[in-house]
């Protein structure tokens, strides 16, 4: 059955990556029979420079009625003096609201081929497979009241507003149980009760969850400590579950354990399954056009959109497989560059990717 594909490319590199995930995508049309079509729609900045907004109406619209939501990357230096009501980011956050796309997964894995890239011994590194759960439509990033205000002496004070209700935390907790259940059964949840009484109530509501979930065992971390174990011992984890802001922080620090944020991707999905897809690393103004940024995340996350929207596991699983192929011929983008390696760009990894996948 044909499925439809919202291609959303953003801003800075997130153009030319989606190229690349496009590529691939065509690949599994032409080669392997995917029955898919793709539509592209304009988001973040060079949305607002068009429309004057970061996420169109017609964005919205287009994403709404798609199976599945391809997304580059948002943001850059030139909209940073705009209002905060219209800054790129906006268009991110809109889409997350509007879709109701509250569980995120970001796995973050180490391919052997890389753990001399990670930034940490490769004897602490080695066999990284790390898979985090992020709740992505509460807490202090959609929390009210939010702003700036004058106080009476006429000095400026900024406020937000951490919130969750146990229904928004119930959600996520039977996402990560369920996602546990089909790992390694262990599950880690991270807060901070001990200073923040919202998180006090989703260490509560985890509790309460996890006598569903009798054969996941359940243990409890505060965030601080959480990010120090990240470095110290990495692979003690298996499934993390926390709120949006620890989630968000967390997962870049997973990243740089397996060599480059521009290797993980992740999954933003609602209730039925319906998701965005998207590399966890920003827009790389400083690089864009430059033919220089590492697809591989986004292509991955292709993989992620077959495996939990398209229903495709075998293609999910081709993908993986091309892309440890083409590690192994030692291909690299910089960010995951070292000595004897062989250094390409952007496109040229995209066509390798692709080239692997013919091969299968």
């Amino acid at each position: 059955m044909m499925k439809n594909i919202a291609v959303l490319p953003g801003d800075g590199i997130g153009v030319e990556i989606v190229a690349q995930a496009v590529k691939v995508l065509n690949c599994l049309q032409t080669d392997f029979g995917l029955e898919i079509e793709m539509e592209e729609g304009l988001v973040g900045g060079s949305a607002y420079d068009e429309t004057g907004s970061p996420l169109p109406e017609a964005t919205l619209t287009l994403a709404k009625k798609a199976d599945a939501i391809l997304l580059g990357a948002v943001g850059g230096y030139k909209w940073e003096s705009l209002d905060i009501a219209v800054r790129p980011e906006k268009g991110l956050l809109g889409l997350r609201s509007e879709l109701e796309l509250f569980a995120n997964l970001r796995p973050a894995i180490l391919y052997p081929q890389l753990a001399h890239a990670s930034s940490l011994k490769p004897e602490i590194v080695s066999g990284l497979d790390i898979m985090i759960v992020r709740e992505l439509t509460g807490g202090i990033y959609f929390g009210q009241p939010r702003g700036i205000r004058t106080l009476e002496n006429n000095e400026k004070q900024g406020f937000n507003t951490l919130i969750y209700k146990e229904s928004e935390i119930e959600r996520i907790a039977h996402v990560a149980f369920e996602t546990a259940m089909k790992r390694d059964k262990r599950l880690c949840s991270v807060d901070k009760a001990n200073v923040l009484e919202c998180t006090e109530l989703w260490r509560e509501v985890m509790i309460r969850v996890s006598k569903d979930y009798s054969e996941v065992e359940l243990s409890h971390m505060y965030v601080d400590n959480a990010a120090m174990q990240l470095v110290r011992a990495p692979k003690q984890f298996d499934v993390m579950v926390t709120t949006n802001m620890f989630g968000d922080i967390l997962s870049d620090c997973a990243a740089m354990l397996t060599g480059s944020i521009g290797m993980l991707p992740s999954a933003s999905m609602d209730k039925n399954q319906k998701g965005m897809y998207e590399p966890i690393h920003g827009s790389a103004p400083d690089i864009a056009g430059q033919d220089k940024a590492n697809p591989i995340a986004t292509i991955l996350s292709v993989a992620m959109m077959l495996r939990y929207s398209l229903g495709s596991e075998a293609l999910a699983i081709k993908i993986e497989k091309a892309v440890e192929d083409v590690l192994n011929q030692g291909l690299r983008t910089a960010d995951i560059y070292t000595e004897g390696d062989k250094l390409i760009g952007t496109e040229a990894m995209g066509d390798a990717v692709v080239a692997a996948l013919k091969a299968l």
